[in-house]
């Protein structure tokens, strides 16, 4: 893993120094289109985002760190967004998920064979979500929210006649989350702030309620809760093709109704780059510094993609 962090940070490194070479005309992608930031009508922006997040500790039903046989969760979201109004106020899109785990010890880069064996691996296509971004206030251009309801569309596995549950793929919940975005621009365009809060509902029946025989319970931990991330990132472009990031993230599950609640804290950092005047790369690192109840304290690595045309 330490690797990995090393050729990240190189990498996010050699593409500031090159940047520094090309001539600056104009603000880049990356600059003008935050996530604060809407489409003009007839305008397409396809993100496509990889992570692969690996523990080989978490906490215990308190906020004790446990060693635990290393686990490994591989996820591509892809968004598709356009915009459908004249003042570049409302957008539509659709996101939908696959996903690769793998569990028991196996290697970090196993995930990439997407098994799906029930005991140390599962994978497929997880959920499918219709989206909606806003901008509702014209005054305050860098103020926006995105409404998503993401359902699940993988099969319930579960072991009959034993009391267990097969390996986890993801939650069994259908998923109501909205996401408010507010960016500020400093120092003669050189900074950015960029603030995220998120308030997301998992719907769904209790895991008290779902029967061990036919269902797998560990994937409805999360039902009846409010998921609370609250996120920021501080920014620097050292051209207008380039910039660098540091980030920190707090979020709580918060129950209601399922008797069960965690919160972690997460710190990261990562850069973009604008490739070609359609195309920008993205990549990041993150880090899982506490938690409680059973929180995975790993690290994440991130390589995304985005499109604008």
């Amino acid at each position: 893993m330490n690797k990995l962090i090393i050729v990240l940070f190189i990498s996010v490194l050699s593409i500031n120094v090159y940047s520094q070479e090309e001539p600056e005309t104009q603000k880049s992608n990356i600059q003008t289109y935050t996530p604060s930031k809407l489409l003009q009508k007839g305008q397409w922006d396809i993100k496509f985002f990889n992570s692969v997040y690996t523990q080989t500790k978490r906490t215990d039903d308190g906020g004790s760190s446990v060693s635990i046989p290393r686990e490994t969760f591989f996820t591509n979201t892809t968004e598709i967004y356009t915009g459908i109004s004249k003042n570049s106020r409302i957008n539509i899109g659709f996101i939908f998920q696959v996903r690769s785990n793998t569990f028991n010890g196996a290697k970090t880069l196993d995930v990439f064979k997407f098994e799906n064996d029930l005991v140390n691996s599962r994978s497929g296509l997880t959920t499918l979500a219709p989206s909606i971004r806003v901008q509702p206030f014209k005054s305050i251009p860098t103020f926006s929210f995105t409404s998503s309801i993401y359902f699940p569309v993988f099969k319930d596995e579960g072991f009959v006649g034993e009391n267990n549950d097969p390996a986890y793929l993801d939650k069994r919940s259908t998923f109501w989350e909205t996401k408010f975005f507010y960016d500020n621009t400093f120092g003669g365009g050189k900074w950015q702030i960029f603030t995220e809060a998120d308030f997301g509902f998992n719907f769904g029946e209790k895991s008290v309620d779902a029967d061990f025989n036919t269902s797998n319970v560990t994937e409805r931990f999360a039902n009846n809760s409010l998921f609370l991330p609250l996120s920021a990132f501080l920014s620097y472009f050292p051209s207008s093709k380039s910039t660098i990031f540091v980030n920190g993230q707090q979020a709580f599950l918060i129950d209601l109704g399922n008797n069960f609640e965690q919160n972690y804290t997460q710190l990261g950092f990562g850069g973009k780059y604008q490739i070609t005047k359609v195309l920008n790369i993205e990549a990041s690192y993150g880090k899982f510094v506490r938690g409680n109840n059973f929180q995975g304290l790993g690290e994440t690595f991130s390589l995304g993609l985005r499109a604008l045309f």
